[in-house]
């Protein structure tokens, strides 16, 4: 018969994950969903330098509802296997004073997102305030301070819209987190 060994700790059960720090090169993928027009931004990463890559709006044309899903899930599909990003940014739902808004936020939301998992990414959620904060100095900024602020950070000549400057700062809230937290990435985990 043979005997097994007793474990000295917790640590002895459980299995090894090998964890490294936060990849020094990665694209994110910005994307400000809204059931109208859902903003979009790529950047990369090298370190502590944030570079442009791209950034853009896309306007819905359907006259359904589940028209409009169907074209922002196709459009960030589009975005998604041409730039491939690693990391996805996403702005998080919330709910002021309309529940039907949120709810319809919340599904284009799905739908942008959704459409980001062929590639595996790793997902972040950022809250509107954080982004502002992140990017502006001031959770209550407004839309045409983030504009300046993304412009001026990332060098960017000529107009942007609101959306895509949206986008462009949550893209640029996760790549100042990222760097400053130093999220781990899990070997083996989702890619």
């Amino acid at each position: 018969m043979r005997r097994s060994r007793r474990p000295q700790s917790l640590a002895e059960l459980t299995p090894a994950r090998r964890e490294v720090g936060v990849p020094a090169q990665a694209r994110i993928l910005g994307l400000d969903p809204g059931s109208l027009c859902t903003g979009y931004a790529v950047v990369e990463t090298m370190g502590v330098q944030v570079t442009y890559v791209v950034s853009g709006s896309i306007r819905t044309q359907g006259a359904t509802f589940p028209d409009r899903l169907r074209d922002i899930f196709a459009a960030v599909a589009e975005v998604t296997e041409e730039f491939r990003p690693d990391e996805v940014a996403i702005e998080r739902v919330f709910m002021h004073r309309n529940a039907d808004s949120a709810l319809k936020l919340g599904q284009a939301r799905g739908a942008a997102l959704s459409a980001t998992f062929q590639v595996r990414p790793r997902v972040y959620e950022y809250a509107a305030r954080e982004v502002k904060l992140a990017v502006v100095g001031s959770g209550a900024a407004q839309k045409e301070q983030v504009q300046m602020m993304v412009k001026r950070l990332l060098n960017i000549a000529g107009p942007i819209g609101a959306d895509a400057a949206d986008a462009i700062a949550i893209a640029l809230c996760h790549a100042h987190s990222r760097r400053l937290y130093g999220m781990p990435a899990v070997v083996g985990g989702p890619r």
